[in-house]
């Protein structure tokens, strides 16, 4: 629960930016429906303006319900538009696509370039851009709404690519983060086997002498033997996929110090477990590197922070990781929410079956970062 009202937060907000947006959208819509109708029913008299804004009705109810399946509702408005131009060319009606209409084809348009699969999305650019050459065939003259759906459909067709090549590079580069955090930890392994393999053959050296002068204690140096090898195929699961960092921290409590000493943003207050924390070394360079990396954060985007709290827990198999700071709501904050540091994060708290959340804070202003990370039993005090 405690992760569902830290996460929930940030989807709450793109929730209600969403909301907030379609219905903006909508108002523009209805505005410009309204608006052009007025326009004509003056201009041209008569019932003249109810074709058009019945047909932009539809086409802009399309464009608010794009999300649920784009590509069929681009295929029926770009229907809907071709059939208002032929039936506006041979009723002699007001020109169409009209503003209101143009505007909502730009929105399918440009949702379809964006989030369709490539081919899909070429076929809606095609058929919009057929629309617009179709308006801009139909009428002689001057002809300043077929240029204006043209205008129209080459912006949303930009506007749509720009935001794909966008999305397509930060995906890249989420995915390029993941796979160096994969590369990274990977190496841990050797570090991790290395380390339980030498305490294995220590013992066993240490139970060949045992047998030689204490037979009767032979016993329990097998059982400790048994026990490092469970610990080391333990640490060994853990640690599959998983790569060291430069510099491992021998002593997790000191280095956890020192950072927060060189921190040079807000003042840092760190809370550790009163006694000794004995972590698995995998654990121990997971801890640090989630408290540098939100503390990289805290600096850069919430440098006007007063305060930032670090603690780390232990309590019953589980240590608890949760970096804190008291700064004021900012939009830039919410757009680096999902930032590939944060990302690389969450791969590494996957692959050692801990979990990961990163959000505002429920109750009061600042941002929170909570890890939490299962221990091994013998580890768990």
């Amino acid at each position: 629960m405690i992760f569902a009202r830290l996460a929930g937060p940030a989807t709450d907000l793109a929730a209600v930016r969403g909301r907030v947006v379609e219905a903006g959208l909508g108002g523009l819509f209805a505005g410009t429906i309204v608006f052009v109708a007025y326009r004509i029913a003056v201009s041209w008299g008569g019932a003249s303006w109810w074709f058009g804004a019945a047909a932009g009705a539809v086409v802009c109810g399309l464009a608010l319900l794009r999300r649920r399946h784009r590509a069929r509702a681009a295929v029926a408005g770009l229907a809907v538009a071709a059939a208002a131009v032929l039936t506006a060319r041979l009723a002699h009606l007001p020109a169409e696509p009209g503003p209101a209409m143009a505007l909502a084809l730009a929105v399918l348009t440009g949702s379809a370039v964006r989030a369709l699969p490539w081919r899909q999305a070429g076929a809606v650019a095609a058929g919009g851009l057929a629309v617009a050459t179709g308006a801009l065939a139909s009428f002689s003259g001057r002809p300043t709404v077929a240029v204006l759906n043209g205008a129209a459909w080459l912006a949303a067709v930009g506007l749509g690519l720009g935001a794909r090549l966008l999305h397509a590079r930060r995906q890249a580069a989420v995915e390029r983060v993941r796979r160096d955090e994969r590369l990274r930890l990977a190496r841990e392994l050797h570090d991790v086997v290395a380390h339980h393999v030498t305490s294995v053959v220590l013992q066993t050296q240490a139970a060949r002498v045992v047998a030689r002068r204490h037979p009767e204690r032979v016993e329990d140096c097998l059982a400790d033997i048994e026990a490092a090898g469970s610990d080391a195929l333990a640490g060994a699961r853990r640690a599959v996929g998983l790569l060291r960092d430069d510099a491992p921290p021998p002593d997790p409590p000191a280095r956890l110090g020192e950072l927060v000493e060189r921190f040079a943003g807000p003042p840092v207050r760190l809370t550790l477990p009163e006694e000794e924390p004995v972590w698995p070394p995998e654990v121990a360079r997971t801890v640090y590197r989630i408290v540098q990396e939100s503390l990289t954060n805290v600096s850069r985007h919430a440098s006007h922070a007063r305060t930032v709290t670090v603690g780390v827990t232990q309590d019953q198999g589980t240590l608890t990781v949760e970096v804190t700071d008291d700064a004021p709501p900012a939009p830039a904050r919410f757009l680096h929410r999902g930032g590939y540091g944060l990302a690389g994060m969450r791969e590494r708290l996957d692959a050692l079956g801990g979990t990961f959340t990163a959000g505002p804070r429920p109750d009061a202003a600042g941002w929170a970062v909570r890890a939490t990370l299962p221990l091994p039993p013998r580890e768990r005090g």
